[in-house]
């Protein structure tokens, strides 16, 4: 996540007690979530109905792109923080993103051969630049809006990720319905269309911005490298030709997951080296607790993930989606999950503050075991209502699983970064963020390997290959997230969370993991 490294933003017009930037912000990150969830709603639909890839193909490339979408944020933060500043980063990004959208859209009513394939693979490649400009610098963003001592600053970032599973709420409602029942174009179109108007948006209210987010030096951007061009469109052209770079790995998702891999271990390398060779006790056992936390990290995003993969092709194939006499498209359920965290995530947050206040909390570790024991019981339960071979598993079943996967999520995001933050040392948080991240990608792309693993042998997932899968890591899942509850005290030792400086106790910590509201990506914010 990219960080400011000053906040003193000027006072302003405010609107509820905000700066009205907060709701500008509010507003381009819904849009900009609206857009990406809308796509990645019909994404899979897309791959195995237009492109009749196989469903294991399919997932192969669905864990790919997504692996690079968390992935490319480290690089969008990087430039942003070095050069360009967080508002041209998300101004830049935001217009990437809707060129990738209307890539996807323009394509989307061609045909299926190589070329329109080529372009495919273009417009998601697009889409995942964009992102990583926009998704590392629109949050740093609101909190230059705020002094660093402003006790606004919490419930502004509750109201901005609001608007976030506002967008993802929508966003596969509108573009998976128009995509599935109007057209492939029409849905592609319509995320184009709500990442523009995020951009208009954002350009007209920029005064709204207070000033922030601006280049940390405008001399050296506009300077001239070999006097041909400016340090900053040298930028811009640079991150446009990284497009092809992903543009050939989102279609070689064996060597994406080398790298990950490669990268994983260097960062495990890495961790052990500063544990034993360069810190105290103390340190050390922090960061043998950061490094386990790490691990649970791609475990659980392994299994939520197969929301917009096998558990869509699972939703659309073999279960009962009529709804008061509307049958409806699969695409729409991936929905639900942001619903439930609208829905949920004050009545989580109001939990973890009542029980600290009783001294019942769970740790951070036992929290993330009950996470991953959730996202089991989610698998457990759908396997446990479908019915006899034949028959159409209720559709109260995918409600039900979705919010076992919810509540887990509540219990791991949240307080993912923010563990992050205060286990590594001052001089190691923007790296342990990052390797956070580099977890997640290695999630996703695990996720997208699980649900090839529903293909079988033919390569096509049938209703018992995936119940199957799903009764596997349902039970390994909830085995695995016992175990974790079973360590937790000896990992919150590890963490010596009495000796945190300005620590206020059981029930401060509670209030600011509570306000790390989440969004869709379990990015968060303390």
């Amino acid at each position: 996540m990219a960080t400011s490294p000053t906040n003193v933003a000027p006072a302003g017009k405010t609107w509820l007690g905000h700066p009205r930037g907060l709701f500008l912000l509010f507003f381009v990150e819904m849009w900009e979530r609206f857009s990406f969830y809308g796509m990645r709603a019909l994404l899979i639909f897309y791959l195995t109905q237009h492109f009749l890839f196989s469903d294991r193909d399919a997932a192969h490339s669905y864990g790919a792109y997504m692996s690079l979408v968390y992935i490319a944020p480290l690089m969008g933060g990087y430039l942003a923080d070095r050069y360009l500043g967080q508002r041209k980063a998300v101004l830049f990004g935001g217009i990437v993103i809707a060129i990738g959208h209307i890539i996807l859209g323009l394509e989307a009513d061609g045909s299926a051969d190589s070329m329109g394939l080529g372009l495919f693979w273009l417009g998601l490649a697009t889409v995942i630049i964009g992102t990583g400009f926009l998704k590392a610098s629109v949050s740093a963003l609101v909190g230059q809006l705020y002094p660093r001592d402003d006790m606004r600053r919490d419930p502004a970032y509750t109201i901005f990720y609001m608007g976030i599973n506002v967008g993802a709420t929508i966003g596969p409602v509108i573009c998976g319905y128009l995509g599935q029942r109007w057209g492939w174009h029409w849905g592609f179109g319509a995320a184009s269309v709500g990442m523009i108007a995020g951009v208009i948006g954002f350009v007209l209210a920029k005064p709204l911005l207070q000033g922030g987010g601006e280049p940390p030096n405008p001399q050296q951007l506009a300077e001239r490298v070999g006097g041909i061009i400016s340090r900053e469109w040298l930028v811009y052209l640079s991150s446009l030709l990284a497009i092809l770079l992903c543009w050939v790995l989102i279609q070689q998702h064996a060597v994406v997951g080398w790298m990950l891999a490669g990268a994983s271990v260097l960062m495990v390398l890495y961790i052990f080296w500063e544990a034993f060779g360069r810190m105290e006790r103390i340190g050390r056992d922090r960061m043998l607790a950061a490094l386990f936390l790490l691990v649970i990290n791609p475990l659980f995003w392994g299994l939520y993930e197969q929301t917009g993969s096998s558990l869509s092709l699972f939703t659309d194939r073999y279960a009962n989606r009529h709804i008061l006499g509307f049958d409806v498209p699969a695409s729409m359920f991936q929905s639900v999950n942001a619903a439930y965290i609208l829905i949920f995530g004050p009545v989580i947050a109001a939990l973890w503050i009542a029980l600290a206040k009783r001294g019942r909390e769970p740790s951070t570790p036992a929290k993330f075991g009950l996470a991953l024991a959730l996202v089991g019981a989610g698998f457990l339960i759908l396997v446990a209502g479908t019915g006899a071979p034949e028959t159409l598993t209720p559709v109260l079943f995918i409600f039900l699983l979705y919010l076992c996967h919810t509540l887990g999520e509540l219990c791991l995001s949240p307080v993912g970064l923010s563990a992050m933050s205060k286990l590594a040392p001052s001089r190691m948080i923007g790296l342990m963020m990052g390797i956070w991240f580099l977890a997640m990608a290695l999630g996703e792309y695990a996720a997208g390997m699980i649900a090839a693993a529903t293909g079988g042998e033919a390569g096509a997932a049938s209703r018992d290959g995936v119940l199957s899968v799903y009764s596997q890591i349902g039970w390994w899942s909830i085995g695995i997230g016992i175990v974790v509850m079973a360590i937790a005290p000896m990992v919150k030792r590890l963490m010596h969370a009495d000796q945190f400086g300005g620590e206020e106790g059981a029930e401060a910590e509670a209030q600011r993991d509570s306000f790390a509201i989440v969004d869709r990506e379990g990015e968060a914010q303390t």
